[in-house]
């Protein structure tokens, strides 16, 4: 008997230690989130950020991006055409025409010889272009993009335009936001503390596709012309101009080129002017392009818009290149930021739109707070009047529950939202229920004349399966909200998973663990339940 004595008391000391430990973790993971200041002899590897307020607390822009992605498909037959087009001249095919329909790629080879040879190149070199018949008696060959490829395509977009989103966003300066996929083609985009939406809209929705193509010579009809508009702004009354330009449809450098883009000052009237660094590969094509058209005017072209279209004096190495256009300094620095962070795949429609004032935000906070001050007061009294000491017992686990389930959303960099706050209100709920069961136990057993050892050991073993059966139930449910849910459905979700899990402990553990010290260290014999 004296082995299991003492092992008793020290599982129980770990116990009591554990609790203690957990307590004093949670207070100071709280302290950044209640102090607008920390101290100066807070040390450096003590949590030093707050828990972080969604967009229905904090206000800020609420954007539900929609990627087009039909368009990203007609991009990359594009592009596929141009690498196809540069394949038959390497193998010295001769007038050739190719022109995308839709999905499809329509090639037209006048010599049956080179019309062999093109078919060889597309075996070869492009399995992904699977051919059918023209129809009719068209010698035209057919291609069509393969199914695979245009599901791989999607996917690539999608997960594309986030990535660029993101790096844009945080080259924007926004602090927190939230950037995530939803469904097939949506990107939401939170935005707190943006109360600017027009800006972000155009600074995210941007599809910064840059090109360089060369403006068309008058008397060329060999090669296949667009027409594009471009804008030219008078430095001094800011007016606006439209020239249309006539240009070689071939892009011969394209966004992939740079490297970087930088805003800078100019010693003109013009205004600041973005700066591009390409890379290598883009140094390399731009000083060959330069180098042999001499005398020609190449356009600098975003997302079809001209912005500027210089006469090349001579070749231009050294991997820089610049685009002016009358900008003031913020839109300078917005279009250096997309360029820096790279083209969107395909364009981007705004498909729902909203805007919340940090005014609104504070209302919900302090409405929140007040009904759960409320609410919890009622609750607090009512344990105490109904169950005396045991009562007073269930107040303080329920107070250690919420700590700790608030230490976790700071500890986790969780958001917390209105739907959380529900969800933290429904762990309440489910602490009391769950102590209310231990306790009616209890209750029974003292009314059958078991002692108060007894009577403890016997309501936990009997209410344990109830509890444990609901908490599970209900985290699973709060498993497939996450999984399946959007943003505020997350935000409940994971307010409601912390707090089961909080709640089991603090209920099971935590009050087992005060009863067991009354009972060995007090030596209590009677319950006051």
């Amino acid at each position: 008997r004296t082995p299991r004595g003492s092992s008793r008391p020290r599982s129980l000391r770990y116990r009591l230690l554990l609790i203690a430990g957990l307590a004093i973790w949670g207070g100071l993971y709280l302290v950044p989130s209640f102090r607008s200041e920390l101290p100066g002899w807070w040390p450096p590897f003590l949590p030093s950020h707050q828990i972080r307020l969604g967009l229905d607390l904090r206000g800020g822009t609420y954007l539900l991006l929609s990627v087009d992605l039909d368009k990203a498909v007609e991009n990359s037959v594009d592009r596929y055409a141009q690498e196809l087009r540069q394949a038959l001249a390497e193998e010295g095919v001769g007038t050739v025409r190719i022109r995308r329909e839709g999905r499809s790629l329509r090639i037209t080879v006048d010599a049956d010889a080179d019309r062999a040879t093109t078919r060889e190149v597309l075996d070869a070199r492009f399995p992904i272009l699977e051919p059918r018949t023209a129809g009719g008696s068209s010698p035209d060959i057919v291609v069509d993009l393969d199914r695979r490829q245009i599901d791989a395509l999607h996917e690539y977009a999608v997960d594309q335009s986030l990535e660029t989103i993101r790096n844009r966003v945080d080259q924007f300066g926004v602090a927190e936001p939230t950037i995530q996929r939803q469904g097939d083609r949506n990107i939401l985009v939170q935005l707190p503390g943006i109360q600017d939406p027009e800006r972000a809209k155009e600074l995210i929705g941007k599809t910064a596709l840059l090109e360089f193509k060369l403006v068309a010579e008058e008397d060329d009809a060999s090669v296949e012309t667009e027409t594009l508009t471009g804008q030219d702004r008078d430095p001094l009354s800011g007016e606006i101009t439209r020239t249309e330009y006539t240009l070689e449809r071939e892009a011969l450098l394209t966004g992939d080129g740079v490297a970087d883009a930088r805003v800078r000052p100019s010693v003109d009237i013009e205004g600041p002017y973005v700066e591009l660094i390409l890379s290598d590969r883009g140094a390399d094509i731009f000083e060959e392009v330069t180098g042999a058209n001499v005398g020609r005017r190449l356009a600098i072209i975003l997302d079809n818009t001209v912005y500027s279209a210089p006469v090349i004096r001579d070749r231009i190495g050294g991997g820089r290149a610049s685009i002016t256009g009358g900008f003031d300094i913020s839109e300078a620095r917005d279009l250096a930021i997309v360029l820096r962070a790279g083209a969107l795949p395909a364009p981007v429609t705004i498909a729902e739109e909203r805007t919340v004032g940090p005014s609104l935000g504070r209302d919900s906070i302090e409405q929140g707070t007040w009904s759960f001050i409320v609410g919890g007061a009622v609750v607090l009294l009512f344990m105490v009047i109904y169950y005396n000491l045991a009562g007073v017992l269930a107040d303080v686990a329920l107070g250690l529950n919420i700590l700790l389930l608030l230490a976790a959303l700071a500890m986790f960099d969780a958001t917390l939202t209105l739907p959380g706050i529900a969800g933290i209100v429904l762990t309440v709920g489910m602490a009391v229920d769950a102590n209310v069961l231990i306790n009616e136990r209890m209750r029974e057993e003292v009314r059958l004349g078991k002692g108060a050892r007894a009577a403890v050991e016997s309501g936990y073993e009997r209410a344990l399966p109830a509890i444990f059966d609901s908490n599970i139930t209900t985290f699973l449910s709060g498993l497939i909200l996450f999984q399946f849910g959007s943003g505020p459905i997350k935000g409940f979700a994971v307010t409601l998973c912390i707090g089961i899990v909080s709640t089991v402990f603090t209920t099971v553990f935590c009050t087992r663990a005060v009863y067991d010290y009354c009972l060995i260290r007090r030596r209590l014999t009677r319950l006051s339940v």
